[in-house]
């Protein structure tokens, strides 16, 4: 066997190609293509088969029975060649046997061979076959075989298609049908949108996989990635946002992708192996599809998915099919179609046209959503089969706010939009009305309604709601949008933008809640630490307190950034009074550090802590003499309390927040808190709901930290409200609970004519 894949699927390729141009029916073509195959790699058995009437179907094969060709018959997900046909994934077993799914077949005669390797055989991102080997002897195939025959399954593809000898996967034909539809998916970006369906990019078959010249389609490659990459360059310095946003921080990772030497390096190994310029690139994408499949860190996928991107525009480039919706520009208002997005292109678009975007994947941290939210556009993701669903041109509703996507709209739904769109269009003209009044009650008691944000452009929506200031700054949000570790000089540059355009508001930073579920590529983890509830594991101040390099290079960048203001410091994730205290000195021992180099620092520093963990709130009396402030962060509190991950579908609408459980222990917290004499307030979801924030100022919260388009909803409700009846009211029914706290909340409101929009 050759030592390199490209020498061993070259070896391959050669005979195969005669074999292809042979006129001979397709049946002999497979028979000879197992054999070859088989021999190429020294393996007893070789075989083919191929998705049939929806089934794997033994089609050919050399080292089985040959009375199970025709017969032998697996139901995707059903044996080893199910499985892989199923997840689109390659296996290599040195005991098939021991494999969970294998499938003893009697008439194959398998049970003699022992190990066994299989690829898919891919046609338009669908398996319609799978190419497998086995051997007597237990072993594992080496890499160099993988490959040889993860190549010589892309020859196949073209063959197998050719011949009409598959089921073939989804064409470019629609099949959405013309009647209405409603369906839902993943909230990424809010918002509502109605346009005509429009899809990102026709998809590209590739016809021709065995190269006439090597050296030809060499050429073609590299021609194809300076176009690319002078493409990504020119994007990059035009960009409409300017150049010190973190969107340009996210074009700079995907810039680093489009110059990787891995990735063209891997492209001319599978040139040299013998295949054409598109195949190539095609067998590299195959290859990180099924990778992003084995990656359970969404922050990884989301990289892959960059990737991905960039190999669809090499390939559009490299086979002349340029034109992306975006090239040939959009006519009328769009709702934009695909399986996803990579930033790069969805800044191609045309931002007056351009209305929203359905995603058949996509993920909260993806690179392209930062960069919608920067555009205003709202992304539904997770849309399965949307490609399938929806015809070119078909009317299209998008209710983001409200999960909800109408495909071909009714005449009557049509109208109902309408009126809903021009409702929200008044509703944001009241708030906008209200913007320069305070959020008081009617008895007199001020609310500071403050803002999350985590992004330098985040900050114009104080202006925008005329919000009180920034309750939470995620300063996290640098560090996952970059493709390495941001250097404290850039840190401090993003803190000090963050005050200035704030202004005289507050501005309150959090410390690096990194870790667990928002994993940073570049930051090297315990290989043996697998967490099974990452939302509950080494994350945020316990991650910070160990690698504490990172923290004090963070509060170097704070305190600097701060010169001559007031900082504004939290620290998430705080289960005891002693890391509060060691994060607190942390900070102290850099300030101290800045004095003996006669740096100018702070006016004065406001130390807080994030009650998340149920813990903290049994030793307040510990910690509350020693705070300045405590935000009470309810996202992670309820699932903490209910030990219910919220993300869960069947546990996120189980518990509810306007729960006995939850605000007689918020109660607590606040009584404890008023005792101490320290400001205690709410950053989370809960605050951004007009129903819940009411029970939050009843119980004595007094500082909100919530979403920007809910500032407005619940200042208007705020200023609705007379709060010493509804603390009274609140109180009897901790020590009396009703038998459903949210229906005698929202009794009360409609009662006292308490505005909850």
């Amino acid at each position: 066997m050759p030592d390199t894949p490209a020498a061993a699927a070259r070896q391959i390729l050669i005979r195969l190609h005669e074999v292809m141009a042979a006129r001979t029916n397709a049946q002999v073509k497979l028979n000879k293509v197992v054999e070859i195959i088989g021999e190429a790699l020294s393996s007893e058995v070789c075989s083919v088969y191929l998705l049939r009437e929806g089934v794997m179907e033994l089609f050919a094969t050399r080292g089985l029975k040959q009375e199970a060709v025709h017969v032998t018959r697996l139901a995707p997900g059903e044996g080893l060649v199910g499985t892989i046909a199923k997840n689109v994934e390659t296996l290599n077993l040195d005991e098939a046997a021991a494999h969970p799914d294998f499938a003893y077949r009697p008439e194959t005669g398998e049970d003699l061979f022992h190990s066994f390797a299989g690829v898919p055989i891919v046609r338009r991102e669908k398996a319609v076959g799978v190419l497998c080997v086995q051997h007597v002897d237990p072993r594992r195939y080496e890499e160099v075989e993988i490959e040889a025959l993860q190549t010589v399954a892309m020859v196949l593809s073209e063959l197998i298609a050719n011949a009409g000898l598959a089921d073939e996967g989804p064409s470019d034909v629609r099949i959405g049908g013309t009647g209405t539809q409603i369906v839902s998916g993943l909230q990424l970006v809010m918002g509502m949108a109605r346009g005509q369906a429009v899809f990102h990019q026709p998809r590209i078959t590739i016809e021709h996989t065995v190269a006439e010249d090597v050296e030809a389609e060499r050429a073609r490659v590299y021609s194809a990635f300076t176009k690319m990459r002078e493409q990504i360059d020119t994007l990059g310095s035009t960009s409409e946002f300017g150049v010190d946003g973190e969107h340009q921080e996210v074009i700079a990772t995907y810039k680093m992708f489009a110059y990787d030497e891995g990735w063209s390096r891997r492209i001319n190994e599978a040139i040299d192996s013998g295949l054409t310029a598109e195949a190539a690139i095609e067998r590299v994408q195959q290859r990180t599809r099924m990778r992003m499949r084995q990656i359970d860190d969404p922050l990884l996928q989301d990289r892959m998915h960059d990737l991905e991107d960039l190999s669809n525009r090499l390939l559009r480039i490299v086979s002349g099919q340029l034109g992306t919706a975006a090239q040939l520009g959009l006519r009328q208002d769009a709702i934009l179609i695909a399986r996803n997005l990579g930033p790069a292109e969805l800044l191609e678009y045309d931002r007056r046209r351009l209305k929203g975007v359905i995603l058949e994947e996509g993920s909260l941290t993806a690179h392209v959503i930062i960069v919608a939210r920067a555009m205003g556009v709202p992304v539904l993701g997770r849309v399965r089969d949307v490609r399938h669903l929806i015809n070119e041109g078909d009317l299209i509703l998008m209710d983001v706010t409200e999960n909800r996507l109408f495909i071909r709209p009714s005449p009557d739904m049509d109208e109902a939009f309408e009126s809903k769109l021009q409702l929200g269009q008044k509703r944001r003209a009241k708030f906008a009305e209200m913007r320069e009044l305070p959020a008081v009650t009617k008895d007199g008691v001020k609310i500071e309604l403050m803002v999350n944000a985590g992004l330098r452009d985040d900050v114009a929506a104080l202006d925008v709601t005329g919000a009180d200031g920034i309750g939470l700054f995620r300063t996290e949000f640098q560090f996952l949008v970059s493709a390495t570790m941001p250097q404290r000089e850039r840190q401090q540059r993003l803190y000090r933008d963050v005050m200035d355009a704030a202004g005289d508001r507050p501005v309150i930073f959090r410390t690096l809640d990194i870790g667990g579920d928002k994993a940073l590529p570049y930051l090297h983890h315990d290989d043996d630490m697998v967490e099974e509830n990452p939302a509950m594991g080494w994350r945020a101040m316990r991650l910070s307190l160990e690698r504490d390099g990172l923290m004090k290079a963070q509060a170097r960048a704070l305190l600097e950034a701060a010169a001559g203001r007031t900082l504004y410091v939290m620290f998430p994730m705080i289960s005891e009074p002693w890391e509060f205290e060691a994060a607190r000195a942390l900070f102290e021992h850099q300030r101290q550090w800045l004095i003996e180099r006669r740096k100018m620092l702070p006016a004065s520093i406001k130390y807080g802590a994030m009650l998340e963990v149920p813990a903290l709130a049994e030793v307040l009396d510990i910690l509350l003499p020693q705070l300045d402030f405590l935000s009470i962060g309810t996202n992670d509190l309820t699932q903490f309390l209910f030990a219910a991950d919220r993300a869960h579908p069947k546990l996120a609408e189980r518990y509810d927040w306007l729960s006995p459980a939850i605000l007689r222990f918020l109660n607590r917290i606040v009584r404890a808190s008023e005792a101490a004499k320290v400001p205690v307030g709410v950053c989370g979801e809960m605050g951004g709901r007009t129903l819940e924030a009411m029970a939050l100022v009843g119980l004595g919260i007094r500082r909100l930290s919530i979403t920007p388009a809910s500032v407005g909803p619940v200042k208007a409700m705020i200023r609705s409200l007379e709060l010493a009846p509804l603390g009274e009211k609140i109180q009897q029914m901790l020590t009396k609970a009703p038998a459903n706290m949210r229906q005698a909340l929202l009794d009360y409101a409609t009662e006292a004519l308490v505005d909850l929009n």
